[in-house]
């Protein structure tokens, strides 16, 4: 399960509103606020990024489905239908899981038929998913 933004956010309130016990307020509560700091502060970049990310996302596989439909089947074709009009993270999110299990499948089928030209593509294809998903980590502070 990928938590979604609204869900981690409402996990923070519900970690900061719990008061911890008196013998862990030291440590406990500072390790406690950071957590929770680190967590809004990657909710946030998601929040702005994550809909252009899977906006990108979406149209690439369907772009790579659409293209490759005569080869390896009308099933990738009609996966590839559709466009994304609701542009919550939410609609995008359940476009985007039956677009990644079409390309999946496309990705068996071609490793089945040893195409390396497109097997290459495709492994391109997921190092730019995962470079447009990405979260940058705050620099740790010094001991």
């Amino acid at each position: 399960m990928t938590p979604t933004v609204p869900e981690l956010l409402l996990g923070n309130f519900l970690c900061l509103i719990d008061p911890p016990p008196n013998e862990s307020v030291g440590d406990y509560l500072q390790a406690k606020i950071g957590v929770t700091g680190m967590i809004s502060m990657l909710c946030a970049q998601e929040a702005e990024r994550g809909v252009e990310a899977r906006a990108w996302e979406n149209r690439a596989i369907r772009e790579l489905l659409q293209a490759n439909a005569d080869r390896y089947g009308q099933a990738f074709a009609q996966a590839a239908e559709g466009e994304d009009r609701d542009l919550s993270l939410a609609a995008m999110d359940r476009a985007n899981a039956g677009l990644r299990r079409a390309l999946i499948e496309l990705h068996v089928a071609v490793e089945a038929a040893r195409d390396a030209a497109l097997d290459d593509e495709i492994r391109a294809l997921y190092v730019k998913m995962a470079d447009a998903r990405r979260l940058d980590l705050p620099p740790m502070p010094a001991s």
